[in-house]
């Protein structure tokens, strides 16, 4: 028993992949269900089931009331047997005590049975939901076991089975039973028949997770993909920035020769991928999104609501390849930069930039140097419209004429904005700052309205304020909403108490103590030095003595590392102790005033010889 129940206990959790409680847990609940179903137990009787993982034993124990004469063994049991289990039971007790039956029959061993594939199963399924739980936003590999026209079967690890419907697969792209597939893990739905497993190879998250594995500088963080538009199955562009100086984010996701993004274009079933670096500057970043088209200028406007709309102006031989087919190179750079592109061609552009230009009245006053340069335009516009050709110097022009009125556009709506934005600042200054922190809902405004308003933006009191004291006629242009609604809710404003705000605390400051002013230390007098011969272009007289000294001093040629020391005495022994550096002076006894005389020598190691100089002093022993 003990060597068969091992075996089969041990199959059953390599086969299941599951934790060895589970399975203790799952026989327990199959061995209860199998005694309730011999014996008829009623539902409110505890009964626990206990297996020995060593010998394979198991013991029920049921739940029973101690009586003199047991009348119904299901539930009581006799004095005498309840304290063989607990010796401390008395009369009329409930105490545990072993009821295993000698065997099961038929129907309780196919109950037992069928529990234990239930908590088994339950068990398989809770463990594949956790397990791919954790593995939303990544790649997972697959093997496909079955596909149709609206979905592919693919089986993963931990027996369980994953789906890509129709809409999450490349166009184009065609699967057989037993091709291996890599995708990215998109959903993990809970259903009643276990977690539904969703696939996907056209999000755009797909192309991050590969752009991870094959480039080790985005993995290691020293380059970083700032946004990705793609449509699967034609192009993708992506927008990289580099975190670290010295490295060239393009440069990395391309790899030498084009072998890091080859391998991403061959797994994306030849999909084209435009790598682009990312800039802060919007201008250049939308000129550089719309690549390969060469960009003339492009020329911003942004809505205080909070719209962008980018004004591009191409070549006209470039206009189509900025649009690309079916205006998928726009459509991708729009997604791309979060903002709205407009593509025109040059000569649209001028043609555009003259009209507003003969609008304005004031335009030659503000620009004289365009009244003579005005014609040159008019003219060259006619020559394009005729269907002739423009020179260089026309096209140079049109180019100058158009930057001029669009950049000149873009700056009044700059300053247009920039008016609206201190308003508004000026409005909130004057409201109570606590409004700007209370929830909308909190206005006591009907549901219906206050999800109206949300809709449109406004999610707490001081916003709605601010848009009440700019502008109400915005609210009012809301469907729905007329005058009775707006002093509806100008009343729900008026009665609102808003509370104080809370004070803010001040800053300790903290006064440091003063620094002991310095000790003034008197400085000792210094002696004067004596007085330093001055150098003079004159030849020195040397007496015979001295003569004789600096012979033998250059006879003796210095040792490295000798001191100067070293070389006069070893000089002045040769010349039997004629002068002894460091010797005493002879002394007489009456302590007279001797004149001494000195020879100083100059050691110049570069050109290797010694230099002397004579001083005479008197000192006074």
């Amino acid at each position: 028993m003990k060597k068969e129940f091992a075996l089969a206990f041990n199959e059953v959790l390599d086969d299941k992949q599951l934790p060895r409680d589970v399975i203790v847990g799952a026989l327990e609940a199959a061995l209860v269900s199998a005694y309730r179903k011999t014996v008829n137990a009623s539902t409110a009787q505890q009964i626990e089931a206990r297996i020995n993982e060593t010998t394979g034993e198991m013991q029920i124990y049921a739940e029973k009331e101690v009586v003199e004469e047991v009348q119904d063994q299901r539930t009581e049991v006799t004095l005498e047997d309840a304290r063989k289990e607990n010796p401390e039971a008395q009369l009329d007790d409930i105490v545990m005590v072993e009821s295993t039956p000698e065997d099961f029959g038929r129907v309780a061993a196919q109950a037992a049975r069928q529990m234990i594939q239930q908590r088994i199963r339950e068990a398989e399924r809770l463990a594949q939901k956790d397990h791919f739980s954790t593995l939303e936003g990544e790649i997972v590999n697959g093997v496909v076991q079955a596909a149709n026209p609206h979905m592919i079967t693919i089986g993963l690890d931990r027996k369980a089975e994953g789906k890509m419907p129709r809409s999450q697969q490349i166009p184009g792209e065609r699967f057989r039973v037993h091709d291996r597939v890599r995708a990215l893990l998109l959903e993990v739905k809970d259903t009643t028949r276990g977690p539904e497993i969703i696939l996907t190879r056209a999000h755009k998250d797909f192309l991050r997770r590969l752009l991870e594995d094959e480039v080790p500088e985005i993995y290691q963080g020293l380059v970083e993909i700032r946004s990705i538009a793609r449509e699967p199955g034609y192009r993708s562009k992506v927008a990289v920035s580099a975190l670290q100086a010295g490295i060239d984010p393009v440069g990395a996701c391309v790899g030498m020769r084009g072998v890091r993004i080859q391998a991403i274009v061959r797994e994306l079933h030849d999909e084209k991928i435009d790598v682009i670096e990312w800039n802060s500057d919007p201008s250049q970043f939308i000129a550089k999104a719309l690549s390969p088209a060469r960009v003339t200028g492009v020329y911003l406007e942004e809505e205080s609501g909070g719209g962008k709309t980018a004004t591009v102006v191409v070549p006209e031989d470039q206009l189509s390849l900025a649009i690309g087919r079916d205006g998928q190179n726009a459509r991708l750079a729009a997604k791309l930069t979060a903002w709205r592109i407009d593509i025109k061609s040059l000569p649209e552009a001028a043609a555009d930039a003259l009209a507003k230009a003969q609008a304005d009245a004031s335009f030659l006053e503000q620009n004289p140097e365009w009244a003579e340069q005005l014609p040159l335009v008019e003219t060259a516009l006619a020559k394009k419209a005729e269907g002739r050709p423009l020179t260089p110097e026309e096209f140079t022009l049109l180019g100058r004429f158009v930057d001029r009125i669009e950049s000149g556009a873009q700056s009044q709506r700059e300053a247009i904005l920039d008016a609206e934005r201190q308003k508004r600042a000026a409005v909130e200054a004057t409201l109570p700052e606590t409004a700007f922190d209370i929830p909308l809902d909190d206005l006591g405004l009907a549901p219906s309205l206050a999800i109206k308003l949300s809709g449109e933006g406004y999610s707490t009191i001081g916003e709605l304020m601010t848009q009440l004291k700019l502008d109400s006629d915005v609210l009012l242009a809301m469907e729905g909403i007329g005058p009775e609604t707006l002093k509806a809710i100008q009343a729900a404003i008026d009665g609102f108490a808003f509370p104080a705000p809370a004070p803010k605390a001040e800053p300790v400051v903290v006064e440091a103590e003063p620094e002991p002013e310095p000790e003034v230390v008197e400085a000792a007098p210094v002696e004067e030095a004596a007085p330093v011969a001055e150098l003079t272009d004159e030849p020195v007289q040397l007496s015979q003595e001295d003569e004789d000294l600096l012979a033998a001093m250059q006879a003796e040629r210095p040792a490295p590392g000798q001191s100067l020391e070293e070389i006069f005495a070893k000089s002045s022994a040769k010349l039997g102790g004629k002068a002894k550096p460091g010797a005493a002076p002879a002394q007489d006894d009456k302590k007279k005033k001797k004149k001494k005389k000195f020879r100083e020598l100059d050691y110049d190691p570069d050109t290797d010889t010694t230099i002397p100089r004579m001083r005479d002093e008197w000192e006074e022993d």
